[in-house]
């Protein structure tokens, strides 16, 4: 049998860059080819942005680029008044929200959502339950894994990937502390324990909080698509014919 000459055709990993805030950052994220674009609105947050303001910078959003609102315990009429403004956006549920909650929230338009599950740091942390935790949130779109830290929102840190169960039953977001320095190895570890990975970035592309930098956002994307080619030459060899 003669081998073909192409790799296998892998899902690529989808890029969200978080906590934007300026319209020449939103504009920096579509030109890299990135897939989606958060909003946070959790007040406490340095990176956070109003409805109205989150509305006014989706607008300049192309096709098939996605808006994401992150929400902390927010109650569930003031989920529904800002997705309201800001029309398909996906959820992001980053607080104490319950199944029921989540569920809750997303009703009205059926919007689709994702689980933060914050996983504790250092190796004598306590064991989470990232499979029960799946379980659990099974209506989530994906379960987007943060860095347990005090407060809400995005951490910037990195929690130990090698930790994580290997087989989840749900797609994934890799997130905390990642950068364009770490982003590879992260989805090499972490692709492989879920259905899906999709990678989402805050602080690793930033300039100072809120503030991101253009040139590292383009860094971040190259050093994803890195990664996607390392796994499908992988993917390649592993799947030619000994004969």
């Amino acid at each position: 049998m003669t081998p073909t000459s192409h790799a296998p055709t892998l899902p690529r990993t989808r890029i969200k860059i978080c906590g934007l805030t300026r319209e020449e950052d939103v504009d920096a994220v579509v030109a890299s080819g990135a897939d989606a674009v958060g909003f946070v609105l959790y007040p406490p947050s340095p990176r956070h942005v109003s409805a109205a303001r989150a509305a006014e910078l989706a607008r300049r959003l192309p096709p098939f680029v996605s808006p994401v609102l992150l929400f902390v315990n927010s109650p569930a009429a003031e989920v529904e008044a800002a997705c309201a403004q800001v029309p398909g956006a996906v959820i992001q549920f980053h607080g104490d929200e319950s199944p029921a909650e989540c569920a809750q929230a997303a009703a009205p338009g059926q919007r689709p959502w994702l689980r933060a599950a914050r996983i504790p740091l250092g190796l004598s942390a306590p064991a989470f339950d990232l499979v029960k935790y799946a379980s659990d949130y099974k209506e989530a779109r994906a379960i987007l894994l943060d860095a347990h830290v005090d407060g809400y929102g995005g951490s910037g840190k990195t929690f130990n990937w090698s930790l994580l169960p290997p087989s989840v039953n749900s797609h994934l977001v890799l997130s905390g502390g990642l950068t364009p320095a770490n982003v590879t190895d992260g989805i090499l570890q972490v692709r492989p324990r879920g259905l899906s990975l999709a990678v989402d970035v805050s602080s690793g592309v930033e300039v100072s909080k809120g503030i991101k930098s253009a040139e590292k956002i383009f860094q971040f994307v190259t050093a994803v698509r890195a990664a996607d080619e390392q796994l499908a030459k992988a993917s390649f060899h592993v799947q030619l014919p000994t004969t």
